[in-house]
């Protein structure tokens, strides 16, 4: 069994109703999976995986709201005006929540009533490797992982509440 859990409390979740995955130590930009996390927290399923479609084909940009120093601005950002275009992470972000929703089908929840109440994404473990230099040196050059975590929850329906 893994030694890792997720970041949200489980007494906060209802088990029969939510479907839970997660992607240990991607290989991708942190800070981009931040932002878009960040912007994929709230949307129903079908809509987010539409959002990560047109992200990764250019169509949508990302809203940066902290890691934004010298970014452009970008055409159709509501909440923010600079933003990117992070192709490699939502890319694997979308892989992580098509898990989700596999996940969610096979608790039997409604796909189409899912969304997404909990989506993190923060630094995995730091992968040292070496780079040679001149004069038979060498210098350190570490790769960054990412853990993304994203928590699907059923809808309620008009009846239901």
């Amino acid at each position: 069994m893994p030694k890792w859990g997720y970041t949200i409390i489980d007494e906060m979740l209802n088990p029969e109703k939510t479907a839970k995955a997660s992607g240990r130590e991607l290989k991708i930009s942190h800070k981009a999976s931040r932002e878009i996390c960040k912007a994929l927290k709230g949307m129903m399923l079908n809509q987010a995986k539409q959002y990560l479609r047109d992200v990764a084909a250019k169509r949508k940009a990302v809203p940066y709201m902290r890691y934004n120093k010298k970014l452009p601005h970008r055409h159709g950002l509501v909440n923010a005006f600079c933003g990117r275009y992070p192709v490699k992470p939502s890319e694997q972000i979308l892989d992580v929540l098509q898990s989700a929703q596999s996940n969610a089908e096979n608790k039997g929840l409604d796909v189409d009533r899912l969304r997404i109440i909990h989506a993190a994404a923060y630094q995995g473990i730091k992968l040292k490797r070496y780079t040679p230099r001149a004069h038979g040196s060498a210098s350190p050059k570490y790769d960054t992982t990412t853990h993304v975590e994203i928590v699907l929850d059923e809808k309620p329906t008009q009846g239901e509440q």
